[in-house]
């Protein structure tokens, strides 16, 4: 059950990584991901109230708080570089360094203890997730174009996304949703400044303001999956899971944008199939 938790928040994130990039080429990145973490706030507000919690703890708001701040971090930055035309560069940097990020940490400091077989998909992940987002054209712009730029905002939204997924995960299960709650408004209030410089974006269009709301809770709600599946799942597993969400942006512009499969995504796509099957088997 863990793991079809995990894959479904890589569902949910794949799906926000898709529809975010593309709005953020019309709408302020800074825009987008403020009103995307309001939209994560409202959900996860929700969802916290509808699913009573048996006890919160100072410590567990405190680990939300830091998987908030991380959340805005990896969000502003993988915003930022796809607002460049970058998807084919920060998607693959920011989701394989997480991983390994996050991997570490759950191994080297929070007791995980992967079989030989799980081992064996996290391997099989780095590469497949590389090959899937980077074996094909780039979807709407130049990848070249301020390309060591466009890496570095994906190295931090990397640093962002592991600190959101361990910070998280270390929430008692008996605080319930909050954790995520209090998450999303550390992550709006420390956006705020950033977004303060572009308030005449949020004027310009209302429509694409509700997308970048519906994105958000998109994203909160890959995140409650996540958290539900560290609650059954050791962290490693859960995250490496959780990271295949590159797959989706590249399935959907196969079938949505209509672009050719290439040889080497064929390959990332096949290695990602494998590493579901190694980490649910292991």
């Amino acid at each position: 059950m863990g793991a079809l938790l995990a894959l479904a928040s890589a569902v949910a994130y794949g799906f926000v990584d898709f529809a975010g990039g593309l709005l953020s080429r019309r709408v302020h990145f800074a825009v987008v991901t403020f009103l995307g973490q309001v939209g994560g706030l409202l959900l996860a507000l929700a969802a916290a109230l509808l699913l009573p919690a048996e006890a919160v703890g100072p410590a567990d708001l405190t680990w939300g708080a830091l998987s908030g701040a991380g959340s805005a971090t990896a969000m502003h930055f993988l915003n930022r570089g796809l607002s460049r035309g970058a998807m084919s560069v920060v998607i693959p940097v920011s989701a394989v360094t997480g991983v390994a990020l996050s991997v570490v940490c759950g191994v080297c400091f929070l007791g995980d203890r992967p079989t030989p077989l799980a081992w064996l998909g996290i391997c099989v992940t780095v590469p497949a997730l590389w090959l899937v987002s980077t074996g094909g054209t780039d979807r709407g712009g130049d990848a070249g174009t301020g390309s060591g730029s466009v890496a570095t905002d994906g190295l931090v939204a990397s640093l962002g996304v592991a600190v959101q997924y361990v910070a998280l995960a270390q929430a008692a299960p008996a605080s319930g949703l909050w954790p995520v709650a209090v998450g999303r408004l550390a992550a709006v209030l420390l956006l705020l400044p950033a977004t303060w410089r572009h308030t005449s974006e949020f004027g310009k269009s209302a429509r694409s303001s509700a997308w970048a709301v519906l994105i958000g809770a998109g994203a909160a709600l890959g995140l409650i999956l996540y958290l539900w599946a560290t609650r059954l799942q050791m962290l490693a597993i859960a995250v490496v899971l959780a990271s295949l969400y590159p797959a989706v942006p590249t399935v959907l512009g196969l079938t949505v944008l209509r672009e050719k499969v290439t040889r080497a995504q064929a390959v990332g796509l096949a290695g990602s199939a494998a590493t579901v099957v190694l980490l649910s088997l292991g």
